[in-house]
């Protein structure tokens, strides 16, 4: 085992997203998954039932915790529902030596559940997004944040320079809700564009696939990888996973976060 990640996200009592679909991803990649637990949810394949919030000052005392304890190499966020908990996961990052943060944005549900609120937004992009080292929005979330439609790769291109300019370094657009056989993600930084492209598996069973990818991007830069390694390691792992997904559930239904690692030298 090498590298050390705290996430710091909300919980999934179904298990294919979020907190749990975090730790899966990156114990199955060789590093320590640390958490610090931002809101309760309750919810299936289905849909998300009921949240519950985590207070604050909580949340900064399990944070806290870790690293005052078993530290870190790096930080994955993802589900911050309300302004105050951006405002506590950005001061307690501030505070320290600099850490590489993958950013995942979450703001809207497989189901369409809305898990960031309205007035969450400013606080992400002034407080969080200029300590992150990468962030990964999939495109309604990057729509939201660079308030323009995507709708072609050109299109994705255009909204990355518009996310650069919060601060933040670099920018992988996932491009899995544009239409066609083939999906394309790009990692946008101020000096290059890298391109990934995968055949799209058709199956409904895609619940987590964000958290899960920067989860497994988090890992491999606890481990040291380059950014570009740590992206294409990840997607093939998330296309693994994706491939033997188990088939539980009425709906978008898990990945297997138990496929192996398909670059366990790189750890």
């Amino acid at each position: 085992m090498r590298g050390r990640v705290l996430v710091i996200a909300g919980s999934d009592s179904g298990g294919g997203a979020g907190i749990q679909a975090d730790t899966k991803a990156i114990t199955a990649l060789g590093a320590f998954a640390a958490t610090a637990i931002s809101a309760l949810t309750a919810q299936n394949t289905v849909g998300v039932h009921g949240v519950l919030p985590v207070p604050p000052d909580f949340l900064r005392l399990q944070i806290e915790c870790v690293l005052d304890d078993l530290g870190a190499d790096a930080v994955k966020t993802g589900m911050l529902d309300r302004p105050e908990i951006i405002e506590v996961v950005a001061s307690c990052l501030a505070a320290r030596d600099p850490l590489p943060l993958v950013l995942d944005p979450v703001m809207i549900a497989k189901n369409g559940a809305v898990l960031l609120a309205e007035s969450a937004l400013d606080t992400l992009k002034r407080a969080l997004l200029p300590l992150a080292s990468l962030v990964t929005p999939n495109l309604p979330e990057a729509e939201i944040l660079a308030a323009r439609p995507i709708e072609t790769v050109d299109d994705m291109r255009r909204a990355a320079d518009t996310l650069l300019r919060f601060g933040v370094p670099a920018v992988l657009m996932k491009g899995g809700h544009l239409r066609g056989d083939e999906l394309v993600d790009l990692l946008v930084t101020r000096d290059a564009e890298h391109r990934f492209a995968s055949r799209r598996q058709p199956t409904r069973h895609t619940h987590g696939t964000g958290c899960t990818l920067a989860s497994a991007i988090a890992a491999g830069l606890s481990q040291n990888m380059a950014l570009p390694d740590a992206v294409r390691r990840a997607r093939d792992y998330v296309q693994a996973a994706i491939a033997a997904a188990p088939g539980f559930g009425r709906g978008a239904g898990p990945l297997d976060h138990s496929v192996p690692d398909p670059e366990p030298g790189a750890r």
